[in-house]
């Protein structure tokens, strides 16, 4: 090891140079597990298989057996880089400029997991004989078909009789400054298909066809006519957005014999998919009345909305946050899904890490002090879920 692993600018550095993209292990977990294991982890890491999907390794490593025990979770994998030539530094060089540490994962989220690792390095090198247990969970499949990650690693550390207490996921959940945001739930997303059937025939001649496009545009009208709800006390309104209509036909002289709309909801803790989908069916079939006739496909969703209530372990959160940047924190629910998902069926959970402006970008970096301030604001978190008996 040719770096320092308590300093979480150099750990970032050298996770962004393992070229992880789904479903590349890219030599990140490894060093995950050099530097754990070094520090007295015990580390395992489990492949997982489904067939039609790659092949994911992951990593789990705890130390400690007593107490209570905080888990921080994410993942190594990242999204590809896109043209690299677009870049103004290599995307997985971790090269620092003008205070900008730059790469693939520098906030998505490499870095967040660099500076809980070198936070716990710290904590345990002052406080090797803690009370309690710290565990880590990265997975390899959480930008891909996050079907052979985290929730198969949660499967398989339930068998093995391993219990969290509490959980800490470090996805970027700052918009413009590091200490505006904690994500405390998140919504649910639901995908599906509407397909309006008709019969195919000459423009000439519409008498003898049945064209599907004024059904379609009937009934997606019928779907958005009244607003799913009015959001709740800790969630936006439910919304429900078209994302493509398609009829597929290169012929401007032919009536089309099918059309199709698919939508995606993004839906708070009022609805579950599978009340969802009868509301959904419920205001297709008002709007097709005895006219139109349609088919509707519901993608199975594994993703639910959930809310983890503000507690102690939230304040313990927001307090080390306040501590190091001045801020208060906003308890937030907005955003796309996130591992939180699964993570939320073994122990409350919390996400709070790094600011995801660039996230997904061309020269995605971060802030090398804000590298600095989250791994004390995660040493404070430590400090305060194990407190010494001298405290």
């Amino acid at each position: 090891m040719t770096f320092d692993p308590t300093s979480p600018v150099a750990l970032t550095q050298s996770l962004i140079r393992c070229p992880s993209v789904t479903p590349e292990e890219g030599g990140a977990l490894a060093l995950l597990d050099s530097v754990l294991g070094r520090a007295g982890f015990s580390v395992e890491r489990p492949v997982f298989s489904e067939p039609g999907t790659p092949d994911i390794e992951n990593l789990y490593a705890r130390i400690g057996r007593g107490g209570r025990c905080l888990l921080f979770a994410g993942h190594t994998d990242v999204v590809p880089t896109g043209e690299a030539a677009a870049w103004a530094h290599d995307p997985f060089s971790g090269e620092i400029a003008d205070g900008l540490l730059y790469g693939r994962g520098a906030v998505d989220m490499k870095g967040g997991i660099a500076c809980k690792l070198a936070a716990t390095l710290a904590f345990l090198r002052e406080r090797p004989d803690f009370d309690g247990s710290i565990a880590f969970l990265i997975t390899g499949d959480e930008e891909g078909p996050a079907i052979n990650g985290t929730v198969k690693l949660l499967d398989w550390a339930r068998a093995q009789g391993e219990h969290f207490d509490h959980c800490l996921l470090g996805e970027p959940t700052n918009p413009n400054r590091l200490g505006e945001m904690i994500k405390i739930g998140r919504r649910g997303s639901l995908t599906g298909t509407v397909t309006v059937h008709g019969r195919q025939g000459h423009v000439a001649y519409p008498h003898r066809a049945e064209n599907p496009i004024p059904g379609l545009l009937r009934l997606c009208s019928g779907l958005i006519a009244e607003p799913l709800d009015g959001g709740t006390a800790h969630f936006d309104a439910s919304n429900l957005e078209f994302t493509t209509i398609d009829v597929g036909n290169p012929a401007t002289n032919v009536i089309p014999a099918s059309a199709k709309a698919v939508f995606n909801i993004r839906f708070n803790e009022g609805w579950s998919a599978e009340s969802l989908g009868a509301e959904i069916r419920r205001r297709l079939d008002g709007a097709a009345g005895d006219v139109v006739r349609y088919s509707l496909d519901l993608q199975p969703s594994n993703s639910p909305a959930f809310l983890t209530q503000p507690d102690a372990f939230v304040d313990l959160v927001a307090g080390a946050i306040e501590a190091e940047t001045g801020l208060k924190p906003a308890l937030s629910t907005t955003g796309g899904t996130s591992d939180a998902r699964f993570i939320k069926d073994a122990c409350p959970v919390v996400e709070f890490g790094l600011v995801g402006e660039t996230m997904h970008q061309v020269d995605e970096c971060v802030a090398v002090a804000d590298l600095e301030r989250l791994t004390a604001i995660y040493r404070r978190v430590l400090d305060g879920y194990f407190p010494s008996a001298s405290a």
